[in-house]
Parts: structure tokens; C-alpha cells; sequence
């Protein structure tokens, strides 16, 4: 595998869930000439629903730990075009089409009042733009190792090169070797983290890259008047710290958290420690 080539990734026919923990509702829905596959994990209470946007590359089957740690919510989240069972897109695609299917997803499986939005790095952008574009559907917004977009302050060029090709999705053993390098995180969450990722095709993959080109949401921040809790490890490499500043500085209704000692992935590696924290956010009072 030292030498793996990055090669297109043929999609399974079969659904099987491929996660590990209590496997959601697999839909498949199609928003104009495009197929994506739609996650649900039902909660157990009454409380709002989790919208939830992912990272690149990264399937929805990387959502599960979520769901374990916030069993009362429903958590909906779905495949980006090309990644996990998504298809390939056919046409290149922007943020705000993300949001529109976003919005379509919900209508379809009846979400008709607000939900919570959590977005994790490159969703977490997404997020932003979700909180904008369908600011009456959101209650709160939680954003983790996440930027304003091409205004971001950026963290390692060594390993952000790395982050250039899908190749961690590709080659276990590149990612067992790079992860801490990647991530800040030691590697006994390599062998977890790999068991839940699918590679994404090479179009998928890029056309995520290239969907945030030219993006920035500073001009819309201050007008995106929702609680927002800004969450940040101290030791992310790809995404600096300095930019969750940023991001509550122009949040009118933004707090940022820092978790300590945390690199890219604390969401999933520090959500143990970080759940109590998530609770506290999102059990706060129904906004207007």
C-alpha cells in the first residue's frame, strides 16, 4: 500500500451500513439532476433536530459517534456529491446550492420548524452559509475547527498539502503515518478512524475543493443573528486557532470554546469531554 495510486473509486450497489453503532434511515434524494445519499438517526426525546454538515471527503458514516453522544435529537446529514454513496456530480456546485438542498432534504422528511446546524471544518463554512441563506430554519449554529472561507488564516503548508489529494481516504497506511501530522491526534484514532471512512471519487473530491473558491463569509457574519458556539482545538494544524477568533469577532451572538491540547478532529476524538458542552449550547432556549 507504500505506494498506492489515488485511482477513481467504483460505488457499492448494495446500502449496507458500513458504520458502526445504531445505523440511521438511508434515503436517497434527488435535488435537480443530482442523487445524494441522506442519513437519519431518529432520537429517542423531543428535542430539535441536528442538521449536520460534514468536512471533505468525509462520508456520513463518520456522523455516528454524534449520534451515540446526542441520542434525544434526530441528526440529519448527507453524502456531498462523489463522497461516501453520493454519485459523482455532474456539474460543478457552490455553497449556496448546498444549502438549497439542505433545505430540500428537510422539507422532504418533514423538518418544517427550526433545527440546530452543527458544521465541522469544510461544512463548517457550509454551515455558515446554511445559518445565512435559511437563517428562518436555524435555532443555533455550532461551528468546529472551522474558518471564514479564503479570508482564513491558514495553519501548516506541509500539511495542508497533504489535505490537496484524497490519499488518506485511499491508503490506510498513509493515513496511519500522516494522521498525527494531519490531525494532532496520536494514532490509536487512526485504526477508529479508518474503519468508518469510504474514499470518495476523485471528481467528488475535487469538486469540494474547488466549491469554497473565492467563498468568504465575512461580508454576511454580522448578520447572521443566531447564538453560534465557535468550538477550536488549540493544537489544529489545519484550521489555527486564531480563526475562531475571527469568526466570533464577527458573529454578533457568537462564544468561542477552546478545546485544550485538541487537534483537527476533536469532535470526534474529544467528544467524551466535549458533549457536556454541546448539551449546554443546544439546550438553550428556542430563538425567533
Amino acid at each position: 500500500m507504500k505506494n498506492a495510486k489515488i485511482r477513481l473509486v467504483a460505488r457499492k450497489s448494495d446500502d449496507s451500513w458500513a458504520g458502526d453503532g445504531k445505523p440511521p434511515a438511508i434515503h436517497y434524494e434527488k435535488i435537480g439532476r443530482q442523487k445524494l445519499r441522506v442519513a437519519i438517526w431518529k432520537g429517542t426525546g423531543q428535542k430539535r433536530p441536528i442538521l449536520f454538515f460534514n468536512g471533505i471527503g468525509a462520508n456520513l458514516e463518520l456522523v455516528s459517534p454524534l449520534h451515540e453522544a446526542l441520542p434525544d435529537r434526530d441528526v440529519i446529514t448527507f453524502d456531498m456529491p462523489g463522497i461516501g454513496k453520493s454519485p459523482s456530480p455532474k456539474v460543478p456546485y457552490r455553497p449556496w446550492w448546498i444549502s438549497h438542498a439542505a433545505a430540500k432534504i428537510l422539507d422532504r422528511h418533514g423538518y418544517e420548524g427550526k433545527v440546530d446546524v452543527i458544521g465541522v471544518s469544510w461544512g463548517g463554512a457550509v454551515a455558515q452559509q446554511f445559518a445565512f441563506q435559511c437563517q428562518h430554519r436555524v435555532n443555533r449554529l455550532i461551528l468546529a475547527a472551522t474558518t471564514a472561507g479564503m479570508t482564513m488564516v491558514p495553519g501548516d503548508w506541509g500539511v495542508l498539502s497533504k489535505m490537496a489529494t484524497p490519499q488518506r481516504y485511499v491508503d490506510p497506511e498513509y493515513l496511519k503515518r500522516n494522521f498525527e501530522k494531519l490531525y494532532g491526534e496520536g494514532e490509536n484514532l487512526a485504526g477508529q478512524h479508518a474503519i468508518r471512512i469510504m474514499p470518495p471519487t476523485l471528481v467528488g473530491y475535487f469538486a469540494q475543493m474547488t466549491a469554497m473558491l473565492g467563498w468568504t463569509s465575512l461580508p454576511f457574519l454580522p448578520l447572521i443573528r443566531k447564538p453560534t458556539l465557535v468550538m477550536m482545538g488549540d493544537r489544529d494544524r489545519i484550521v489555527p486557532l486564531v480563526n475562531g477568533r475571527i469568526l466570533k469577532m464577527f458573529l454578533p451572538k457568537g462564544e468561542l470554546h477552546i478545546v485544550k491540547n485538541a487537534g483537527h478532529l476533536f469532535i470526534i476524538s474529544r467528544l467524551k469531554e466535549i458533549e457536556p458542552v454541546l448539551r449546554r449550547f443546544l439546550d438553550g432556549p428556542e430563538q425567533t
